[in-house]
């Protein structure tokens, strides 16, 4: 449900866990790298106006945290996303003349958690880089002494003390992190039936476990008939699923099929909160609808025939999606341009120079990028009239594509493409 965000609409900060130092650098170390830097600065903010009490703030409009963060609202709602999304709060609202909102703070996780987070550690390993990452990775290692030749003293707490009175119990504060949540990645009724009884357990499906195995498929692209062969070779004589096992299974049957690479956000569509509305049926929506639902990886492969794209051509592309941080509907659009005014070649060069004016413009959706791309081609192509004749542009160039039909090529290009999301 999308509630439009107004200035005037209040809200109150609720601290659902004990945020320490610790988190606070863990938020900056291992989250800011996949969030950015304004939900990072949201979710400080939010932390402190809980104030001196630590536990529940006073009530503040939105308008409060735009002046605080210099951003607008449609910013800020996308900072919220993030945050969401990776399970540092927890949104509610009450709808009236003026909302009210309630957001719930959760701590980040551990750093251990973190590293061993079957999609938080991939995404992150996949937005800094390996040396990046393995220089982060050497500052959070645990630090072991060799302890063989010592022998412990520690005393016992009643060697020490003494109690003396019966106190009251308390119920204080704990450390609580929220976990993050998918919607399903596998039909686990499917999975549950394709198992021979006798097999499995009656607590190997936990819900702990279906998470890992919702993450895992997310993480590494897997359908449902492939997950269920990575569970069968992950259960042990107990029937119940060895985490580990799977999780090593679905990594490397992922690095199996990419040339040893892990997954990265060149097989991840649009995301659905930058989509168009439905029921544009013309052949500009069509297109639109195309470039929202392709991931970046099968629109490349459709410019090729079908053909497995190019390294050189998916490194571009992985470039533009985690370095740059176009969005994948956004990179399409640049894609089906440059090849089709360039001569189908994917030049480097020519793709970031408007890579990086898509960027410093905020461009997040198909439609923004091809009115974008239309822009950029009447300013900057300098050719002559009758160089204009022969040079093919995008179908969707056509101001009049709402009306007109476009090439039998076109269309059997968008008709293939199409027939996967009907």
């Amino acid at each position: 449900m999308d509630i439009t965000l107004l200035p005037a609409d209040i809200y109150t900060v609720v601290n659902k866990t004990v945020l320490t130092d610790t988190d606070r650098n863990n938020l900056i170390s291992l989250y800011e790298p996949i969030i950015g830097v304004v939900a990072t600065s949201l979710y400080l903010t939010l932390w402190r106006d809980l104030g001196k009490s630590e536990i529940i703030s006073p009530d503040y409009t939105h308008h409060h945290l735009m002046k605080i963060l210099k951003l607008d609202l449609t910013e800020i709602k996308l900072a919220f996303s993030s945050l969401e999304a990776v399970g540092l709060i927890r949104t509610y609202v009450k709808e009236d003349e003026i909302n009210k909102y309630v957001y719930e703070l959760y701590s980040p996780l551990s750093s251990y958690e973190f590293f061993h987070h079957p999609v938080l550690n991939v995404v992150l390993y996949n937005n800094i880089g390996k040396e990046e990452y393995d220089s982060l990775k050497q500052v959070y290692d645990r630090v072991n002494i060799d302890l063989k030749d010592y022998h412990e003293i520690t005393k016992l707490m009643d060697m020490t003390y003494k109690t003396s009175s019966i106190m009251d119990t308390v119920n204080p504060q704990v450390h609580n992190e929220l976990s993050i949540t998918l919607s399903d990645q596998v039909d686990f009724d499917l999975i549950l039936s394709s198992i021979p009884k006798g097999i499995l357990s009656e607590k190997t499906f936990s819900k702990k476990t279906k998470e890992l195995i919702n993450n895992l498929a997310f993480t590494y692209n897997i359908n449902t008939l492939k997950m269920v062969e990575l569970i069968r070779s992950s259960i042990n004589a107990a029937g119940v699923i060895d985490k580990e096992t799977l999780r090593k299974s679905a990594r490397k049957f992922y690095q199996y099929n990419n040339d040893g690479n892990l997954p990265t956000l060149v097989y991840r569509s649009q995301p659905d909160y930058l989509k168009s509305p439905v029921g544009d049926n013309t052949n500009r929506g069509k297109i639109i609808k195309v470039f929202e639902n392709t991931t970046p990886y099968d629109f490349l492969a459709s410019k090729s025939k079908g053909n497995s794209p190019t390294n050189h051509d998916l490194k571009i592309v992985e470039y533009l999606l985690v370095d740059v941080g176009l969005k994948p509907a956004v990179v399409n659009v640049l894609i089906d341009y440059v090849l089709k005014v360039n001569d189908n070649k994917f030049n480097q060069n020519f793709v970031e120079t408007i890579a990086a004016q898509w960027v410093r413009s905020g461009i997040k959706t198909a439609s923004d990028a091809m009115a974008m791309a239309e822009k950029h081609h009447k300013k900057y192509n300098k050719v002559t009239k009758e160089e204009k004749k022969k040079s093919i542009e995008p179908v969707w160039f056509n101001e009049n594509i709402e009306r007109e039909e476009i090439s039998d090529e076109d269309l059997k290009q968008l008709e293939d493409l199409m027939s996967k999301y009907r």
